[in-house]
């Protein structure tokens, strides 16, 4: 299952839809703008809430929280030792499972993985559409709104740690 992103250019607060694979309106990232902390809403066609993103204000490592229907889901922030590339550890609320998501994230050239196994590879490559990058879901089973959460916390933590 492909989704297609297209990149947010001035910042938080802006909107941006997610479409599929034949340009039909899937999601909408709603970035919340005026907040003391970084917020989103990934909302579905018809504009439900499917999960909240925020950035966890008190934290020794920039993290965001993934919650869906106001209970945590996710937990998102960058690998301690991670030099060559961008390692993230995103931590389910289940307590047990971990996904691990490397890559150059700044390039939109990056993959999610669960205990070695590929669930979504986002990319450019193999899009001709500027500013735009593909969310590949590759397993069936796994949940969209989850891996595009996980995708848009990542990019956001590594643009704000360029920022920095």
């Amino acid at each position: 299952m492909r989704f297609l992103v297209r990149d947010r250019i001035l910042g938080i607060g802006d909107d941006y839809w997610i479409e599929d694979d034949r340009g039909n309106k899937v999601f909408l990232v709603d970035g919340k703008a005026l907040r003391l902390r970084d917020t989103f809403e990934l909302k579905d066609a018809e504009g439900h809430v499917l999960v909240d993103i925020r950035k966890k204000m008190f934290a020794l490592r920039d993290t965001m929280v993934i919650e869906r229907g106001g209970e945590p889901l996710a937990t998102v922030r960058r690998k301690r030792l991670s030099l060559l590339r961008n390692h993230y550890r995103v931590s389910l609320a289940d307590g047990g499972t971990e996904l691990d998501v490397s890559g150059r994230i700044l390039d939109r050239e990056f993959a999610v993985e669960y205990d070695g196994e590929l669930l979504a590879v986002i990319s450019r490559r193999m899009l001709s559409l500027r500013d735009t990058y593909g969310v590949d879901v590759v397993r069936e089973d796994a949940d969209p709104a989850l891996l595009i959460a996980v995708a848009v916390c990542v990019i956001h933590l590594a643009e704000k740690e360029r920022e920095a």
